[in-house]
């Protein structure tokens, strides 16, 4: 039986009157009784679903968005509801997988906590669509580096250079009011050092939540972290200038440091405390670098160097925005009074940097230096 053909006979059988509920024994006895077409974790939290449910009732559309493979509360209520009366075999017990599959139960257990969570997501990952986002975001930012540091001959340090600031993908505070500065500072870099450590993390940790989570989760949370770098650059550093991808990177590395954290207990990625212990040094020396550049130049240079509040402030978004992407594995973020909260409260910090960007220059009688 093809999935058009039971989601009828569900709706005409089971629900003739149309209430949008289906009884629990009747859809158990559909099931038990027909050939269904699904996959087995499906058809594992089918089973669960309806064998859960305390009001003795299914609904009906929660049954067409899980069986759809659609994001949706109804995964992890059939998980949570069902966890008792499953029987499921370890992922990592899996004999004679190729190399991409294996590679996607090794992105698995990075990232995701539960066991179940992993096994779903092992049997209904798709290569389609890829994860693209991150890695053109990482091809963009090398061609852009190399472009300049051929027509600068200059491949460490580039910011000392008066036409490397003369991009106009810099972000500069004599150039507000061209806006997409505000996001284009993410494709320079002052060094080849800070693009391998953007890069590398980009790579190992941003491909991974992007298959696990989606472009569209992955992509919303570097672009957060990206723009409130510049913004609260120009706000708490008011004269200096911002180049790197280190807001987005951080708000990456932040959500997933601070989830494995908080899920200490079921994440099973290899040598985690060790990890764990190699990225905060990692990201800490990255910080601490960025602050001896902004203060201590090595080099004389004719203003400001580049901004570290950048990554101060994706780390914040990785915190609050990222952690609740990155536990939201299959579920609605837009039915968590939650996300709605942290929605609210990033729109309210872009308008009141908006404002401040317009107003607050002039009125704090702020000496900003002449733009390249």
């Amino acid at each position: 039986m093809d999935r058009s053909s039971l989601f009828q006979l569900i709706q005409e059988q089971l629900d003739p009157e149309n209430t949008g509920f289906i009884a629990v024994e009747n859809f158990t006895s559909l099931v038990e009784h027909h050939e269904l077409q699904l996959d087995p974790s499906k058809l594992e939290m089918l089973f669960a679903l309806v064998q859960s449910n305390e009001e003795g009732q299914v609904c009906y559309q929660e049954l067409i968005e899980l069986m759809s493979s659609k994001r949706s509360s109804s995964f992890r209520r059939a998980i949570a509801n069902g966890r008792r009366t499953l029987q499921r075999e370890i992922l990592l017990d899996e004999t004679g997988l190729g190399i991409y599959k294996r590679f996607v139960r090794y992105v698995a257990y990075e990232i995701l906590p539960c066991e179940t969570d992993r096994r779903w997501y092992f049997h209904q990952n798709r290569l389609c669509p890829p994860p693209v986002f991150m890695a053109i975001v990482t091809v963009v930012q090398i061609i852009v580096f190399l472009c300049y540091g051929i027509m600068l001959n200059k491949w460490v340090l580039q910011t000392y250079q008066p036409d490397f600031m003369k991009s106009p993908l810099v972000y500069h505070p004599g150039h507000r009011a061209q806006v997409w500065r505000f996001f284009s500072y993410m494709f320079m870099h002052v060094g080849l050092e800070q693009l391998g450590f953007n890069a590398l993390l980009q790579l190992m940790i941003g491909v991974p939540l992007e298959m696990v989570h989606g472009i569209l989760r992955i992509s919303l949370l570097y672009m957060a972290g990206v723009v409130a770098g510049s913004l609260t650059v120009s706000i708490t550093d008011m004269r200096a200038p911002v180049v790197g991808g280190s807001g987005g990177v951080y708000a990456l590395c932040s959500a997933h440091l601070a989830n494995v954290v908080m899920n200490w207990a079921g994440m099973r990625c290899p040598y985690k405390l060790l990890r764990m212990i190699l990225a905060l040094v990692c990201m800490s020396s990255e910080v601490g670098r960025a602050v001896w550049l902004r203060f201590s130049p090595p080099l004389p240079s004719s203003g400001p160097q580049p901004s570290f509040m950048a990554h101060l402030s994706g780390a914040v978004v990785g915190i609050s925005m990222g952690l609740l992407i990155l536990r939201s594995y299959e579920e609605s973020l837009q039915q968590q009074c939650s996300w709605w909260v942290i929605v609210f409260s990033f729109i309210t910090f872009l308008l009141f940097a908006i404002f401040w960007n317009i107003f607050a220059y002039e009125l704090l009688g702020v000496q900003i230096p002449p733009p390249p």
